[in-house]
Order: C-alpha cells, then sequence, then structure tokens
C-alpha cells in the first residue's frame, strides 16, 4: 500500500506542477530542472536557497557571456562568442571559492536555464525565469514533505 501512495502522491505532484506550467506559460522544463536541483542540492529549503545563489549568478553570467560575446564580435568576428565563454568559464574556477558561489553544477544549472529559454535581455524576461525556478522548488518540497510524511505514518 505505500508504494502505491508513494505513486499517487509522486503523480499528482508531478501532475500538478505540469498543469500549473501548462496554464501560465511557463518553459516547464525549467521547473522539473529546479526540483531536480532541490534534490540534488540537499532537500531542504535552505539547500534549495543557497543553490539559488549559484543558479542566479549562473543566469547573470549566461547574460554577461552573451553581451561579451556580442561586443568581441564586433572586433573578431565568430570568435567573439567562444572567447567570452572562455573568459568567463574560466573565471568559475576562481569565483567558486567563495562561499555561497561554490556549487559549480548549480552555476552551470543557470546557465543552462538562461541559453535554454533564450530570453531577451530585459528586467522582465530575466525576472520570469525565476517564477518556473521558484515553483519548481516549491512542488519539490511538497513532494518530498508529503513523502516523509507518508514514511512517517507508515512506521
Amino acid at each position: 500500500m505505500k508504494q502505491f501512495l508513494t505513486a499517487i502522491i509522486m503523480g499528482a505532484c508531478g501532475a500538478l506542477a505540469v498543469f500549473v506550467s501548462f496554464s501560465l506559460q511557463w518553459p516547464t522544463w525549467v521547473l522539473f530542472i529546479a526540483w531536480v536541483s532541490y534534490y540534488l542540492f540537499g532537500k531542504s529549503i535552505q539547500s534549495a536557497v543557497l543553490a539559488l545563489i549559484p543558479i542566479t549568478a549562473g543566469i547573470a553570467m549566461g547574460i554577461l557571456i552573451q553581451l561579451l560575446g556580442k561586443t568581441l564580435g564586433g572586433y573578431l568576428g565568430s570568435a567573439g562568442f567562444p572567447l567570452s565563454i572562455f573568459l568567463l568559464i574560466g573565471a568559475l574556477a576562481y569565483l567558486s571559492k567563495i562561499k555561497f558561489l561554490n556549487n559549480i553544477p548549480a552555476w552551470f544549472i543557470g546557465l543552462i536555464i538562461f541559453f535554454g529559454v533564450h530570453p531577451s535581455i530585459e528586467f522582465k524576461p530575466i525576472f520570469s525565469l525565476f517564477i518556473p525556478i521558484i515553483a519548481g522548488i516549491c512542488f519539490a518540497y511538497i513532494n518530498d514533505s508529503a513523502l516523509n510524511l507518508l514514511s512517517k505514518k507508515q512506521h
């Protein structure tokens, strides 16, 4: 019975997440990337908030890569964008030494989200990326909490 209830909880949380995401026209994959991040980086609100810092930094780095690549491209042609990637990703070796920025996979999750959605570099589209990210963390927390509650009731 426990396995069946686990399946119901997981299925319901996933279905609700997709329904909300589709209804609000969010990129569903971003929500699920954030959901997975919740589990990968510690399964707690505190660890999710700490992971959100380098995810945000990764999004900011994506913006910088795009802007620097465009600028360098004006001088170096097609070599400008790869050079901007080389310079800024190379900087991660140093940035990852800073407390709260040391989670390199989270940086890359931010980069993946930014380059996957490819928003225009304006406040609203960039800020809008955080809505499905935060929703994904919330759905993961709800799912995890419900499964933990079920586990405690079974013992």
